[in-house]
């Protein structure tokens, strides 16, 4: 709800009970408010400017309402709406939810020279502190020299998120202050997210109760003060890193019962993930790393990057994680993926990502991924991600015009199929192929002839985001692939099936021609 909306709601009443003359002026105050420019620090000050408080009768509402309406407004609206009346600058220095970045506190058409720190320190010191529940900073070319100060303030025993990301030079990591956690005031967060800085947990933290969720990014924190602090949060049921350089041996203590999801990503020097939780169920992680898990037998979800992903998760996951369902495998580098007689009986869903960069191995066979196929009887979804800047299979338009077939076996469940970045390699039309045939449930099938975003198709999309920037290379392969839906695909798709060809737009690329079709 913007700061129109809540004019509209306020003049409900104020429209029947005062003369025009007054509604006229009353309006012209507003919309010089209104149209005002340039940052927060114009809209709501300290008390020692009570004159600038416009006295306004709203709609017989109780006050939790209205302040449940104040918290709903975007940070520049709540403010502007302080200045409206008393009521509302109450209701802001009792906001539940703050998020205080740059773009949330300056307008588009600031003024140079703006100094936000001091914007951010007079909310913070101006809110009363009661009622703060969720606090994000994102300080991203904010200085950070009044964090300490602003954290002290705003941690009260009350809070339930936090996060802070501050304005990181990579010469001196923020040194995140963990004494503003102690003493109860880290009891009632439930979320904890640190981002660009350094955190160095010591017993003078305490336990935090509530935590059930921890998110480092960029975070200096070795594995054992990590595993310390995770000791303290018995709550925790889910934790995120990214790119903590610091950890190379991941302990997750058996306490943690109530622990499930664990995401690992960019932690370039972690060598190993041992888990002893007991009802750990998701997992998320990149590079070869040794997995070391309590209870493997209750993996549902896993999402792996690494070389040769494809052809790992159908050699060792059916032995070691057979309950999963569902999988998803980012390959940089692969080799073909044997056919096994071992299964995963109950997974659903698959996906699966060649991000090979340049050019994907022309000797990997995309048909022996039925290998997979024939192992998971349950399956219902499968997207196939095709990500190469050029195309070095052999080009069904090329050679023997033959395609291969392999012994059939129905796919009962299997209904929805997605392939993207799909092109003219003969292996690749034989997988689709070979779907089509034998999903004898398959109700939709799509084939988009290019990978990433799109626009929606229509002009007035295209001028305010358009597709990704493609090579004419590229373009030449979509076309191709075009062609060879037509000629070797879309006949045999039966009339049940939903059918959807994605080729080039042609409102954000310019086609080239193709002649070796």
């Amino acid at each position: 709800m913007g700061l129109l909306a809540l004019q509209r709601l306020m003049s409900l009443r104020r429209d029947r009970q005062r003369p025009r003359r007054q509604i006229r002026a009353r309006n012209e105050s507003i919309a010089s408010v209104n149209t005002g420019k340039g940052s927060l620090c114009q809209y709501v000050d300290d008390d020692s400017r009570p004159g600038k408080i416009m006295t306004c009768t709203s709609p017989d509402l109780p006050e939790d309402v209205w302040r449940h309406i104040h918290s709903l407004m975007p940070l520049r609206d709540a403010a502007r709406a302080a200045c409206l009346s008393r009521a509302f600058l109450r209701s802001w220095r009792c906001r539940p939810n703050l998020t205080l970045s740059r773009d949330a506190i300056l307008s588009e058409e600031y003024e140079p020279g703006v100094n936000v720190s001091h914007i951010i320190d007079r909310i913070l010191r101006n809110h009363s502190g009661t009622g703060l529940k969720i606090l994000k900073l994102q300080l991203y070319l904010i200085t950070n020299h009044c964090l300490d100060s602003w954290l002290q303030v705003a941690v009260t025993p009350m809070i339930e998120e936090l996060a802070v990301v501050p304005y990181s030079n990579f010469k001196k990591k923020y040194q995140f202050p963990c004494s503003v956690l102690s003493n109860g005031n880290g009891n009632s967060i439930r979320h904890l997210e640190l981002g660009f800085c350094a955190f160095h947990p010591t017993a003078e933290c305490g336990p935090l109760r509530n935590l059930t969720s921890l998110s480092l990014r960029f975070v200096h924190v070795t594995g054992d003060e990590l595993e310390c602090f995770l000791s303290n949060s018995l709550a925790l049921e889910r934790l995120d890193l990214s790119n903590c350089s610091k950890i190379i041996c991941l302990k997750i203590p058996c306490v943690l019962q109530k622990f499930s999801c664990l995401g690992v990503i960019g932690c370039w020097r972690l060598r190993v993930i041992e888990c002893k939780a007991p009802n750990l169920s998701s997992l998320r992680f990149d590079e070869n790393v040794k997995l070391s898990l309590r209870e493997p037998l209750k993996m549902k979800s896993i999402n792996m990057i690494r070389s040769e992903a494809v052809c790992y998760a159908r050699t060792d996951l059916p032995s070691i994680m057979p309950n999963l369902e569902s999988l998803g495998l980012c390959s940089s580098n692969e080799v073909n993926t044997p056919m096994l007689p071992s299964n995963l009986l109950y997974l659903k869903h698959l996906t699966i990502m060649f991000a090979s960069g340049d050019s994907f191995s022309p000797s990997y066979d995309y048909l022996s991924l039925v290998s997979f196929l024939d192992a998971a009887p349950s399956l219902e979804t499968l997207i196939l991600d095709v990500c190469e800047q050029r195309m070095e299979h052999e080009s069904v338009f090329g050679g023997c015009l033959d395609l291969r077939q392999i012994p059939e076996h129905r796919h009962c469940c299997l209904r929805n199929v997605k392939m993207t970045g799909f092109n003219s390699a003969k292996s690749l039309v034989e997988l689709t192929c070979y779907v089509v045939k034998n999903a004898v449930s398959l109700e939709c099938l799509t084939l988009d002839t290019l990978h990433g975003l799109r626009c929606s198709g229509e002009e007035d999309s295209r001028r305010r985001m358009g597709c990704c920037p493609k090579s004419n290379s590229i373009l030449r392969e979509a076309t191709r692939a075009v062609a060879a839906i037509r000629m070797y695909i879309e006949d045999k798709v039966p009339s049940t099936v939903k059918l959807t060809v994605l080729e080039p737009c042609t409102l954000c690329h310019k086609l080239p021609l193709c002649h070796n079709v």
